[in-house]
């Protein structure tokens, strides 16, 4: 019988799996074998339980070897002073978010954003594993069964969720909100100096046959809404954003345009195609349609990211 790589890999997983179940069993039943009145099954001292996506999952002692999956939590943990072990890279050749990456140089990958690699995660021997359900639901019990493992609900949308977990799950939670609240107070001081109120914005992405406009409850699209500007109301799909062919580039009206192409490739993109459209728009027209980085406006998802953002809006409308 032949054998694929793949099938490989599921048995290499199934048999990871087993082999830490199998562990988990022979040391519940060590710990069944505890005389009467001990403190066998007493929370550690330090222990404490974080409630996420997926449930409950308790922690023995702030971890130290901490593996991230999704790019809200390589922010938050760089945010509060914490190198992770693993993390992904944004996708192929792109490697870390670049705003970040100085500070990732002890950091092993362990495949992409949008595809972990299992084997690399269990490799780095975890004592934390950091993601996000609405992108890595289907691996939970698998990596689970590696390490304990937190999940935020989304990414991207909501994204304080995400910071707050994350420290939550390092218990840093109050270093953190503290981190957020600066952030709400700066993008309220620069709104004011710009004359963001009543100010409408397009946040343009451009892809390689359409483009997305970002609405009030994504993360750039948060902030620029904390500094006053308005987004419009539009049909925003679920995670507040809509996909737009180039034909309707009329759509991307705001007096102020914010875009950008992913990698920072616009010959990868629609970008040349709708560019070259939209002189007529009330932003570009008005000479207020400005380029602004992937990496930060897209990708760094978290309070280091949206201190970039709000210092890129500063520069450029100032």
């Amino acid at each position: 019988m032949v054998v694929t790589g793949n099938r490989i890999s599921s048995a290499r997983r199934i048999l990871r799996t087993a082999a830490v179940a199998g562990l988990a069993l022979i040391l519940a039943g060590c710990g069944a074998s505890a005389p009467p009145g001990s403190d066998a099954d007493a929370p550690a001292e330090g222990a404490y339980t974080v409630e996420h996506a997926m449930g409950e999952t308790e922690l023995d002692a702030v971890p130290e070897r901490i593996v991230v999956l999704d790019s809200p939590m390589i922010d938050a943990l760089v945010a509060l002073g914490i190198t992770p072990v693993g993390a992904p890279q944004i996708g192929e050749g792109r490697g870390f978010p670049a705003y970040l990456a100085d500070e990732l140089e002890g950091t092993e990958p362990v495949g992409y954003i949008a595809e972990p690699d299992v084997d690399a995660i269990a490799n780095l021997a975890p004592d934390l594993i950091l993601g996000s359900k609405v992108r890595h639901e289907a691996l939970y019990r698998e990596l689970s069964a590696i390490a304990p493992t937190v999940f935020s609900e989304d990414t991207g949308t909501n994204w304080t969720e995400q910071a707050e977990l994350t420290a939550a799950a390092v218990d840093r939670s109050e270093e953190m909100r503290q981190r957020i609240d600066a952030v709400s107070e700066r993008a309220a001081e620069v709104g004011e100096a710009v004359g963001a109120t009543g100010t409408t914005a397009s946040i343009v992405r451009f892809r390689a046959d359409n483009f997305r406009l970002y609405g009030p409850g994504t993360f750039s699209g948060s902030l620029l809404s904390e500094m006053g500007f308005e987004l419009g109301e539009r049909d925003w799909n679920e995670w507040s954003m809509q996909e737009l062919s180039p034909e309707l580039y009329e759509q991307i009206d705001g007096e102020v345009v914010f875009y950008m192409s992913p990698g920072g490739d616009p010959a990868a993109t629609s970008q040349k195609r709708v560019t070259g459209l939209w002189s007529a728009l009330p932003g570009p027209s008005r000479g207020n349609a400005h380029e602004v980085d992937d990496d930060t406006w897209m990708i760094g998802i978290g309070v280091l990211g949206a201190e970039l953002v709000i210092d890129d809006v500063e520069r450029l409308l100032a």
